[in-house]
């Protein structure tokens, strides 16, 4: 099962409230007030794991609340804090408050935390209150409420390369091919129904390269309106750093026209609206071993006209998979540079204006 959406709400701690008592014992010369504080009340905590990689534990249990603070004692005995709550998400989970819309969190490195709701304070008991003039305070304070909230939870996988294509195109073939990953495969579309990852080594050590690809169920024409599972798994490439896209070159697949069925692609991409059809892609002609002459050579020029890498591939007979792979890791190291500058540059930016 795998579960990208979940809805939670969360109860902190409310703080414990503050004490009104006086000390009066035998052989104390001076009593007085002696009312301890109130103990604060125990936060929701996330935190992100590389450990879980659904959100199914949330879809089950949506409800989640921290300990109270104990109340204050006397004398002068605080109360003991609420203990708080740890919720542990995946990583690439990016929390959002229900109410606003507002994004409170992403969590794109494991080992994260982030208090997204925190216990009330304890009440001042009544000791407090105490000054030269007024020695007998009889104020003491109720604890404060901890927050309560409503938070939506997104997964988006964190990838490197995003195989994107039409059902049945094999795209669930070429993951098992070049990682350790095992999808259903069948001769049937939308056999893929939810995101696979696979984690995919290029090169020898000390120079191999490795990276997580993830193999996205077929888009179909329409997609972006609800066809077919529509685009509700294209947020897991938004991160990617590169597209793979698929376009099956025989007679098996049933559509005349691969340039048509790129351009639709490439319009369902665009359609979802986070400029997926600006990322980096590598165009691969899957099933070159039955190959419809005609359609590879009709791909060919088009890839040619636009000035697209063109990968000829067959996932079954493992021809061009060695190739495609490197070419891939080449553009995921390039990308890798380019990001590492640009954070360089972030970063001497943000120090110059300090």
């Amino acid at each position: 099962m795998f579960i990208d959406e979940a809805k939670i709400r969360v109860k902190a701690g409310d703080g414990g409230n503050g004490c009104m008592a006086f000390r009066r014992e035998k052989f104390v010369p001076r009593g007085g007030p002696s009312g301890g504080d109130g103990g604060k009340g125990g936060d929701v905590i996330m935190e992100s794991s590389e450990r879980h990689n659904t959100l199914v534990h949330f879809r089950f249990n949506p409800e989640y609340k921290a300990q109270r603070g104990r109340h204050g004692e006397g004398s002068n005995k605080t109360g003991k804090e609420g203990v708080d709550v740890l919720l542990k998400v995946p990583v690439g989970t990016i929390v959002y408050d229900d109410e606003t819309g507002e994004k409170v969190h992403d969590f794109s490195r494991p080992d994260e935390k982030v208090v997204i709701a925190r216990g009330g304070r304890g009440g001042r008991g009544n000791a407090q209150f105490a000054t030269s003039t007024h020695q007998a305070p009889r104020e003491h304070e109720e604890g404060r409420p901890g927050e309560e909230r409503v938070f939506r939870l997104e997964l988006k996988l964190l990838a490197d390369v995003g195989i994107v294509g039409y059902p049945n195109v094999g795209k669930s073939t070429l993951i098992s091919r070049i990682s350790a990953a095992r999808p259903k495969i069948a001769d049937y579309p939308f056999t893929t129904l939810q995101p696979n990852l696979g984690v995919v080594i290029a090169g020898q050590p000390p120079e191999e390269t490795s990276f997580v690809v993830a193999d996205i169920p077929g888009l179909i024409e329409g997609a972006h309106t609800g066809a077919g599972l529509g685009v509700q798994f294209l947020r897991h490439i938004e991160r990617t750093r590169l597209l793979v896209h698929l376009v099956d070159v025989s007679d098996a697949g049933g559509r005349p026209d691969p340039v048509k069925d790129v351009e639709v692609i490439l319009g369902e991409l665009a359609s979802f609206g986070a400029q997926l059809e600006t990322k980096p892609m590598i165009m691969a002609a899957s099933k070159i071993d039955v190959a419809n002459k005609d359609k590879l050579a009709k791909l060919k020029r088009y890839c040619k006209k636009y000035a697209v890498d063109l990968f000829l591939i067959s996932a079954v007979t493992g021809a061009g998979v060695e190739e495609l792979k490197y070419a891939m890791a080449k553009k995921v190291n390039e990308a890798r540079v380019r990001a590492d500058s640009a954070a360089q540059e972030n970063s001497a930016d943000l120090s110059a204006g300090i």
